[in-house]
């Protein structure tokens, strides 16, 4: 089946439909999470993105934490993130910070994002493996997933990053190859982001990589398929959905709201094409908790597998030490 484009079915200037409506977060464990993190000083881009699912995640043990300041590089047209030519400086107490909200949190999850920093000679990688490492050190029994910015396509820098083994490594399409531009900052690029996920693969093949996609931006549907394929010719392992919502009327327009069962559809092919995981639906963000499951029964059978080979192994060891030696006498 080829389709061009998906029926506009609600315009984005028009109010939002019931399944984007959301009510504010305000469980017990998300106020008493919020409290401990204020009096430490420190903050989640869960809240500051006001992600809809905050309070699913924090109670589920995920959280999601933004390192290398608040002013990003670039102005991408989709971001309410601010902006600035040179960003801040970088905080040197930040790894052991982005390790103690971990810890305070208790999360087995943690996806550790930032912003771009083409200020910064590495683009700020250095300092992004060492608050993984941080992270690691504090908290061992903690699955690590970074969503990274593209280090303006440095290898030296994206090396830096893999070798401080983050479990995932995330770089995000945001949306299909036509509209890359003007929803993405000019020095971002659909291919660059396309040939950074394939150099994980190539610079360590156990990392798990991932990526995600807007709708309702003015995509057509073959230019949806094209973008989850050439995902796959990367090997990228695990693909999000989820409704653009623009930040303010200053940033890219909604072109419309796309329906759930457009979502489940899109999630049906995106598994069809080989993705382990496909999480797809209206309130769904590049880091979700719902995905967490999928990612983390990779790791528990990649587990399994290791302890079934270590049992052969051993078992071979075993025989073959019982096993009588015959020894050949010289001619």
């Amino acid at each position: 089946m080829s389709e061009t484009s998906t029926p506009r079915l609600l315009p984005g200037s028009g109010p939002k439909p019931d399944w984007l409506k959301i009510r504010p977060p305000g469980g017990a464990e998300y106020v008493a999470l919020k409290t401990q993190l204020r009096e430490r000083g420190l903050s989640t881009v869960c809240e500051e993105a006001r992600c809809p699912n905050v309070e699913e995640c924090w109670g589920g043990g995920t959280a999601t934490l933004m390192v290398l300041g608040d002013t990003c590089t670039r102005g991408c047209s989709f971001c309410a993130v601010k902006t600035n030519r040179l960003g801040r400086p970088l905080d040197p107490d930040e790894p052991r910070k982005s390790a103690e909200s971990v810890e305070l949190m208790g999360l087995d999850y943690v996806v550790i994002t930032s912003v771009d920093r083409d200020d910064l000679p590495d683009g700020g990688a250095s300092h992004f493996a060492d608050v993984i490492r941080a992270v690691r050190e504090r908290n061992p029994d903690t699955l690590v997933e970074v969503l990274i910015p593209d280090f303006r396509g440095d290898e030296a820098a994206l090396a830096t990053l893999v070798a401080a083994t983050p479990d995932v490594v995330a770089q995000n399409l945001e949306t299909v190859e036509r509209l890359t531009h003007p929803v993405r900052d000019p020095r971002a690029g659909y291919r660059q982001t396309l040939d950074l996920l394939g150099r994980v693969k190539r610079l360590d093949p156990t990392r798990l990589t991932k990526s995600s996609l807007m709708l309702g931006l003015g995509e057509t549907d073959d230019e949806v398929r094209a973008a989850m394929e050439d995902l796959r010719a990367e090997d990228v392992d695990f693909l999000t959905f989820g409704q653009y919502l623009a930040p303010t009327k200053r940033h890219h327009p909604v072109d419309r709201y796309v329906t759930p069962e457009e979502f489940d559809r899109w999630r049906e092919e995106g598994e069809g094409l080989g993705f382990r995981y496909v999480a797809s639906g209206p309130l769904v963000r590049s880091s979700y908790r719902a995905g967490e499951f999928a990612i983390r029964a990779v790791f528990e059978e990649r587990r399994r597998e290791a302890a079934r080979s270590a049992g052969h192994d051993a078992a071979r060891d075993a025989h073959d030490a019982s096993a009588p030696h015959t020894h050949r006498r010289n001619a």
